[in-house]
């Protein structure tokens, strides 16, 4: 598969009606600065698609892309940003919550967690929440151009070991290099193949 077209429909506050929906929909969640955005613009092959930010907490909405004119990727808010109010941090739970109880269009979930850290607690919660809406879900291991080929093995056994994952079932991603693009674009064509009626 090769993104041909990608443009930003809208961000919404809370999970609602917008311009196209209905179509299938993939989400990328992750804690903040994980990279999220970076990764979509790797995706799409455009460098301001999805706006990045060296301060965490930048994506407070959720942010709907247009790829293809086939689908819909879904760019979720971070979470795990300690310098965020509780009231802020709530609100963002209960966004989550509503559209991963509402969006009917949602076919799988690209979990990211940073290669060279554990898992979060945030990031166990997210693996425990998706497995009890029984939700499909890919785990995406970013950053993987700041350690070395031969250490990434390494650093994928806490990541399994906390989300219940198995090595082969990860797909180490980079934004720099491009690592895992190809892969991460197989495994969309799985999804919309898998969910075509």
């Amino acid at each position: 598969m090769e993104i041909r077209k990608a443009e930003f429909i809208t961000s919404l506050a809370d999970y609602g009606p917008f311009e196209g929906k209905g179509l299938p929909q993939i989400a990328v969640a992750g804690k903040s600065n994980v990279g999220k955005s970076t990764l979509i613009n790797k995706l799409c092959n455009r460098n301001k698609l999805a706006r990045t930010s060296a301060t965490p907490g930048k994506t407070r909405l959720i942010n709907i892309f247009l790829l293809n004119e086939a689908f819909h990727l879904v760019d979720l808010p971070g979470y795990g940003f300690a310098k965020v109010d509780k009231r802020e941090k709530a609100r963002w739970g209960r966004m989550m919550q509503d559209y991963f109880t509402t969006a009917e269009e949602l076919k799988h979930v690209f979990c990211l967690v940073d290669i060279r850290h554990d898992p979060t607690e945030d990031d166990r919660m997210m693996n425990s929440f998706l497995r009890q809406m029984d939700i499909p879900f890919t785990v995406i291991a970013t950053k993987a151009d700041k350690i070395s080929r031969g250490a990434r093995s390494k650093q994928l056994a806490p990541i399994c070991r906390a989300l219940l994952v198995q090595p082969w079932e990860i797909i180490c991603f980079s934004g720099e290099d491009g690592t895992g693009r190809e892969q991460l674009l197989s495994k969309i064509e799985e999804v919309l193949t898998e969910t075509q009626p």
